[in-house]
């Protein structure tokens, strides 16, 4: 970056530390919101924080509504209902309460609702002219940083594929980012989430739209998810585990909302989308052979990354750094129990060519710090299987 080069840096307003959620109330009150929509999911309904929140809105006085029927992919059926859910109630606000799919689904329903059209219609970069209502999250866990990100990421189950839609319109006014929901987080979900987490960071810091705004973030993210993620998993009760990693994420989104992301994740989106996969699974099988493929473009950055992740890279030989960044993700990535291959999934030679023409047209893949020809996504999907 030059002196001359302009960037943008945009993040909802941050509430960090245990209690936080318990703030929801004042914040939508200071809104003017009468009747708020309450987005959540069958399983976080399960953990109460969701009567938590309800109950601080009515000590406010705030009326509300809950919604809870959404996928853990959240698709255009689940947006366009919760849309018809949020014109029925009235409601004039919305509150997020879950992970990414959640969240995506909270920003979907904002969308309708004020531009009144189907939510593919804005699929891509900048496509919200009207402002969506008040939104403000609460994350209950570690990974899609959705709660501070102008992203959202839907399924279109028709065309089996996962949309990207990017605005800085879908930036949360507010994000009440409280890692106590997390101690009921099980493991699974925790591995999955906290990969996103390193994912995310690593393609903001190789992004070809990074800046000295967002490094700084994407590189704190990569120490502190990869020094605490894997004895969350294994204390899933440690609170200040539990705040390590939701802090990992929150800077992690910040670094990505700003500077995009890659080839990881216009992948992953393909096939998250055509098999409805977890997303932090997909990443986490397709980031080392990715970073092999990008390597030779955004070295010194990768450099900068292996030494983040604790390894000493930069002191080994030239032919062994490389092999050292990715072996600790595959190292990472089987300690937390992920050790299936993409053909494990289901994935085959011929569905790898649709999965490629899908991939290639994601919005993430145009910040990718090399620029791959149809063929070679091919090639890198047959590599993962």
């Amino acid at each position: 970056m030059t002196r001359l080069e302009l960037r943008k840096f945009v993040a909802p307003e941050l509430l960090f530390g245990s209690g936080a959620r318990h703030l929801a109330g004042r914040y939508i009150r200071n809104f003017g919101a009468k009747s708020v929509l309450l987005v959540t999911d069958p399983g976080v309904r399960k953990t109460g924080v969701v009567d938590e929140v309800g109950a601080d809105l009515q000590r406010e006085g705030i009326g509300y509504e809950i919604y809870s029927d959404i996928k853990p992919n959240p698709t255009v059926e689940n947006v366009m209902g919760g849309a018809e859910f949020f014109s029925q109630g009235r409601c004039s606000a919305l509150i997020a309460v879950g992970g990414g799919s959640v969240i995506d689904c909270a920003k979907g329903i904002g969308i309708v609702s004020s531009e009144n059209r189907p939510i593919t219609e804005f699929e891509g970069v900048d496509l919200i002219t009207v402002p969506p209502p008040p939104l403000i999250c609460i994350p209950t866990t570690a990974g899609s940083s959705a709660d501070v990100s102008q992203f959202a990421i839907i399924s279109d189950s028709v065309r089996r594929v996962k949309i990207a839609i990017i605005s800085k319109a879908l930036v949360p006014d507010a994000a009440l980012i409280d890692p106590e929901p997390l101690l009921t987080l099980p493991p699974d979900l925790t591995a999955y989430t906290g990969l996103d987490v390193l994912v995310h960071a690593i393609e903001a810091y190789v992004s070809n739209a990074s800046s000295p705004l967002t490094d700084l973030y994407a590189l704190e993210a990569i120490r502190r998810i990869c020094r605490s993620l894997e004895n969350a998993v294994a204390s899933p009760c440690d609170l200040s585990l539990r705040e390590e990693t939701m802090l990992a994420s929150m800077y992690a989104g910040l670094a990505f909302s700003n500077a995009s992301l890659g080839a990881v994740h216009a992948m992953a989106h393909s096939l998250g989308g055509y098999l409805d996969l977890p997303h932090g699974k997909c990443n986490a099988l397709l980031l080392d052979t990715v970073i092999a493929y990008n390597y030779s473009s955004a070295r010194e950055r990768y450099l900068d990354i292996g030494e983040a992740m604790g390894i000493a890279v930069r002191s080994q030989p030239e032919e062994k750094r490389l092999p050292a960044i990715t072996g600790e993700i595959r190292r990472l990535r089987a300690a937390l129990g992920i050790t299936e291959t993409l053909a494990d999934l289901g994935v085959t030679k011929s569905t790898i060519l649709l999965l490629a023409d899908n991939a290639i047209k994601d919005a993430c893949m145009a910040t990718n710090p090399r620029d791959p020809a149809l063929e070679e996504i091919r090639v890198l999907y047959e590599s993962a299987l």
